[in-house]
């Protein structure tokens, strides 16, 4: 079986009369506004490829209206794309009869919506069972297998709750167990942590990683905001104005934003959380040396804030980098650590540079309007 388990190409979604004949001049965008309004139609999603690995965690973030939604919603076929192919687990959903397509949602697909979706007049245990229901699950199953999740989303005792009784934080932990309750191997939540606070928003973040290294889920989490996205995704795919400008994992992101408009997510964030000293810091001794008397040891993984507390606290100017099998492949410095820390993105630094010689043009050598 491939080790792809989700699988989107060509994936454009229009609004409106005539969508499949707009979408064939789509490609040229200097056509595209007058063609979108020539047609009074709405352009969600254009020529979308998108590839999710087995058992990760694949993050859709852009600002509001950019297609993030849209783009999870063609996955279970809640919307049909105007042109392209979804692939799910090796299944054309396109090619589902109706019959078919319900069952294939029951059996491979859960969702977690923002605003929890919970039905009111059922109890915590009734929701989360719900699902299982709906699957033809016998009673007794489905109220032990609902059970079991409603105690490891930390809500025991509540089974006989409503959900009018219940924060917004437990009720999202209820949302979250009736989406894992079915054994769907695909789980798909969208803007999920959004409406909670932030203390709670951490805390379910903690829970679904921790529930993730035990169940090994495909997760398509959609989110506009770029430190959720870091701490819950495997790889961030960004969209804008319903176009794929960049995917990849958060460091190359970080690292590598590619044009203006990723860099300006990135502007603000604290890379020392989440790029790796391996990856500033490339291996200069492949088969490994001998670590100096009293040099302390940092693995190739940890971040830059990690690396540099690590050292402040022991003391030393310098340590030895060390590869996952503990072969020592780099000394690096307190101060190469620090600067790191405060070194723009190769964006950046291309930026300033054109700022400083006065040339002009795109970041990337593009036209910065096609992104």
């Amino acid at each position: 079986m491939s080790e792809v388990a989700i699988r989107l190409t060509g994936i454009t979604k229009l609004f409106g009369p005539q969508a499949p004949q707009v979408a064939a001049g789509l490609r040229d965008a200097t056509r595209r506004t007058a063609l979108l309004d020539r047609h009074r139609s709405e352009l969600a999603l254009v020529d979308v490829d998108l590839s999710v690995a087995r058992g990760s965690v694949q993050v859709v973030m852009g600002l509001s209206g950019s297609g993030k939604s849209t783009l999870a919603r063609h996955i279970n076929r809640l919307i049909e794309p105007t042109t392209g192919a979804v692939e799910v687990e090796g299944t054309d959903v396109l090619a589902l009869s109706p019959r078919a397509l319900l069952a294939f949602r029951r059996t491979h697909i859960s969702m977690v919506f923002q605003r929890f979706a919970l039905l009111p007049h059922r109890t915590v245990i009734e929701n989360v069972a719900y699902g299982l229901k709906m699957a033809g699950v016998p009673r007794d199953e489905r109220r032990r297998r609902a059970s079991a999740w409603v105690e490891r989303v930390g809500l025991d005792g509540m089974e006989a709750r409503y959900p009018a009784q219940l924060s917004g934080g437990m009720q999202q932990r209820v949302g979250l167990a009736r989406a894992l309750a079915t054994d769907a191997p695909i789980l798909i939540m969208d803007e999920a942590f959004s409406a909670l606070d932030p203390l709670i928003r951490t805390d379910m973040q903690s829970l679904l990683l921790d529930l993730q290294k035990e169940l090994g889920r495909t997760i398509v989490f959609i989110t506009h905001d770029l430190d959720e996205a870091l701490r819950l995704g495997d790889r961030i795919a960004i969209l804008r104005d319903g176009e794929l400008v960049r995917e990849g994992t958060g460091q190359d992101i970080i690292l590598d934003p590619g044009s203006d408009y990723v860099s300006a997510f990135v502007g603000d964030v604290d890379h020392s959380r989440w790029v790796e000293i391996g990856a500033i810091f490339p291996a200069t001794a492949a088969s490994g040396f001998k670590v100096p008397d009293g040099c302390p040891t940092i693995g190739h993984r940890a971040n830059l804030r990690e690396a540099a507390r690590r050292l402040s606290v022991e003391g030393a100017a310098s340590a030895v980098m060390v590869d996952d099998a503990g072969r020592p492949v780099r000394i690096i410095r307190l101060a190469e650590i620090s600067e790191a820390m405060s070194r723009p993105t190769r964006l950046e630094r291309t930026t300033l540079e054109r700022q400083r010689t006065g040339k002009r043009g795109g970041d990337t050598g593009e036209d910065r309007d096609s992104v």
